[in-house]
């Protein structure tokens, strides 16, 4: 009997667990888009620092693109470099955006991000991304970004 009373216990757990998480992704892909256009509005205001809020401030965030950044400062410190005036910054555009729940506490994004930029600012740039979200109190935060530029013509 005990045995029995178990097996229905982890039937009834893992159905539990399945329905929350169902119940949960579109909420969670709803967040993460709206914290993507926050974003790109916050980056076509110039707002470096109100955009970087995306990203959990933490030390061990990871940031890897052409080099690799570890914690929130090193992150914000290479964005304020690179992106140094509104004419390197551009215009920000997101596409392509597929999120994917891992579970309650982790997700997964990845789509194409451009930049419409003048000459000056160094011309249009292109690229993929690949991101791990957290659910943090504060809301979903990105602690993984593997971002790709494309090659250029």
């Amino acid at each position: 009997m005990t045995r029995r009373c178990a097996v229905l216990v982890l039937l009834l757990s893992l159905s539990l667990s399945t329905a929350l998480m169902a119940q949960s992704a579109p909420s969670t892909d709803a967040a993460i888009r709206a914290s993507f256009a926050k974003q790109a509005a916050d980056w076509n205001r110039g707002d470096l620092d109100t955009f970087a809020t995306a990203y959990k401030n933490s030390p061990d965030i990871l940031f890897i693109g052409s080099k690799v950044s570890r914690g929130y400062a090193q992150m914000l410190e290479r964005y304020r470099t690179v992106y140094s005036s509104r004419e390197k910054m551009g215009i920000l555009t997101f596409s392509d955006i597929e999120v994917q729940p891992l579970d309650a506490h982790f997700a997964t994004a990845t789509g194409r991000f451009h930049l419409e930029r003048t000459a000056d600012g160094g011309g249009n740039a292109d690229g993929s991304y690949m991101l791990v979200f957290e659910r943090t109190p504060q809301g979903w935060k990105i602690v993984r970004d593997v971002t790709i530029p494309a090659p250029k013509p």
